[in-house]
């Protein structure tokens, strides 16, 4: 890779571990390391004035209050941020240094490529999601006739005892000693037959006695005015569905949903949801992140409770929103692609970002279709486009994370 074509990256870690391994990754990914420092002594002016396409940050306790400083910078529009957990950094060796290597290059330089090389050609071999195929399936459309004729030249060769099959069968007229396996098949699973039990009297039914004459009205009394009050929990009128703002992320995505959270105002009607896959697991540090730019409080979404409007919720991998006796909550799962039909289309949007899974378009652009604001993350700063792509070509808008965030506060706030 020439050095025109090399991402321009700023390295904000303490020096250690960590950090010796972030710069042997971003060489290996072909970037241009522009500055490298601590960002506690590190000044704000030399950050910015070192220009970089990219900052990636070794976050840790020790720096978070320190990253305020540099606002200016993340939040470029202009400018890519990528986090990873010093601890996690520190602790990579051998395969999954390398793993991590190809994944940074990924985000760097916008594909998906994350395939060692020499492997192109197991793409085939890749695990898939869901469960292994059952015995039932393997022989699904199998003819049990074939079974039946495979076996029947045994018959006469089984044990003779007390249980042995005593029904009739017939004989092909070539072979007396080979059995007719349907007729078999069909005497040995006829019922055995057992003593009726004698019909039940019949009860005659009960006919109600006439009701009596209405009386008439009372003079002055006007029924014509009176109406059903709806019944408390879920009477003739149930609960009105909240709705909710799901966000799908991957590649990239987390510098998308900063900057979309950034503008999202104080009070924003919906519970927003974020849906973003990472190796480490570490979502209570996601949490953090999101934090620091959120108006709005960011929790951590937890089976068996209720998603409120208002709040950011980010979603560990085992829990998912579901949509029950008219509220959006959590509960436990891996599988989130079933909530998006669940959604109410006038109360709910659905955002494709950077690297969401392609699987969710089919999804959420039928939910568009019947009145939800579904949107893709517009492919200038977008790393991993495939999914916005894809859904524009279904008739979706696409926008930068700030022109999202503006199309959701002009439809509900």
């Amino acid at each position: 890779m020439s050095v025109s074509e090399a991402k321009r990256v700023a390295l904000l870690a303490r020096p250690g571990e960590a950090r010796e391994r972030l710069r042997v990754a971003l060489h290996e990914a072909g970037a241009e390391i522009v500055l490298e420092d601590d960002p506690n002594a590190l000044d704000v002016e030399a950050l910015g004035n070192s220009a970089p396409q990219v900052v990636l940050v070794a976050l840790e306790p020790a720096i978070e209050d320190s990253l305020e400083r540099f606002d200016s910078v993340l939040h470029d529009p202009a400018v890519a941020v990528i986090f990873d957990e010093a601890e996690l950094a520190a602790r990579r060796q051998g395969w999954d240094a390398q793993r991590w290597a190809r994944h940074l290059a990924a985000k760097l330089h916008g594909h998906r490529d994350v395939l060692p090389p020499g492997r192109e050609e197991d793409v085939g071999l890749q695990l898939e999601p869901g469960l292994p195929v059952t015995p039932a399936q393997l022989h699904e459309g199998d003819n049990v006739s074939d079974y039946l004729a495979s076996v029947a030249g045994m018959a006469l060769e089984l044990p003779s005892d007390d249980f042995a099959y005593t029904g009739s069968f017939q004989a092909r007229e070539t072979d007396e000693q080979v059995i007719d396996a349907d007729a078999w098949l069909r005497s040995a699973s006829a019922p055995a037959e057992t003593p009726s039990a004698p019909p039940l009297p019949e009860t005659p039914s009960a006919v109600p006695p006439p009701l009596p004459p209405a009386a008439p009205a009372a003079s002055g009394f006007d029924l014509s005015r009176l109406e059903l009050e709806p019944l408390e929990g879920g009477g003739l009128a149930s609960a009105r569905v909240q709705g909710a703002v799901l966000v799908f992320a991957g590649i990239g995505g987390p510098d998308a949903v900063r900057k979309l959270l950034a503008d999202l105002p104080t009070g924003f009607p919906k519970p927003v949801m974020v849906h973003l896959r990472l190796d480490g697991g570490r979502y209570d540090n996601l949490v953090r992140q999101m934090e620091r730019v959120s108006h709005m409080p960011v929790l951590l979404a937890e089976a068996g409770k209720n998603a409120d409007a208002g709040h950011v919720y980010v979603l560990p991998g085992d829990v998912v929103p579901f949509v029950d006796a008219g509220a959006v909550g959590f509960r436990p799962g891996a599988v989130i692609h079933t909530v998006i039909p669940q959604l109410p289309p006038t109360d709910s949007a659905v955002l494709l970002l950077s690297g969401s899974d392609t699987a969710l378009v089919d999804a959420a652009a039928a939910l568009g279709n019947e009145g939800a604001l579904v949107m893709g993350q517009s492919q200038e700063g977008c790393y991993d486009p495939a999914a916005p792509k894809a859904l524009a070509a279904l008739g979706a808008d696409l926008g930068s994370p700030a022109q999202i965030a503006q199309r959701l506060t002009d439809r509900w706030f």
